[in-house]
């Protein structure tokens, strides 16, 4: 039996081992809203008001170093933007702040950029192409790709 499809991903809880360090990043960077914080030990952000889209705790983690990353765990946080603009937008705002890229890919399905957050988490920065824009073979099936974005294209669209 299928999952209900309306059912979705509602919120990402990350530890992290300095809340003002990610806060930096996913506020001050990302541009999400504090909706709440809880001294140096958890803070909800959201975009447009909603009451998380991301939690952040040191509640395990303060002061830790990062997971190995061949280790189990999380590997990315998707953040899905609206259209191309706000994509651009993104992008803009992380190479304003110097902070590395790790890649950037057309999926055929969706343009995304990668990099990580000051806990060396996983982070994509992404927007879907109309579904009727999306690569599928003959039969129907759906045929993701993963070609290289062309940032400059992208920025772009910000003129």
């Amino acid at each position: 039996m299928a999952i209900h499809p309306q059912v979705d991903i509602g919120h990402v809880h990350l530890k992290v081992s300095d809340l003002d360090r990610a806060l930096a990043f996913y506020e001050g960077v990302l541009g999400f809203e504090l909706q709440q914080r809880f001294g140096s030990q958890a803070a909800f952000l959201s975009a447009g008001g909603y009451h998380h889209h991301i939690g952040l705790n040191t509640w395990e983690s303060a002061g830790s170093s990062p997971a190995p990353r061949r280790a189990p765990g999380l590997y990315h946080t998707a953040i899905r933007y609206p259209d191309r603009r706000e994509l651009a937008d993104a992008l803009h705002r992380v190479l304003e702040a110097g902070i590395p890229l790790e890649g950037a890919s057309d999926h055929g399905v969706s343009e995304a950029i990668y990099l990580r957050d000051p806990d060396d988490n996983g982070v994509e920065l992404y927007r879907d192409r109309p579904r009727a824009e999306w690569p599928r073979q003959a039969d129907g099936e759906l045929s993701m790709t993963s070609g290289p974005l062309d940032l400059q294209a992208l920025l772009a669209e910000l003129d």
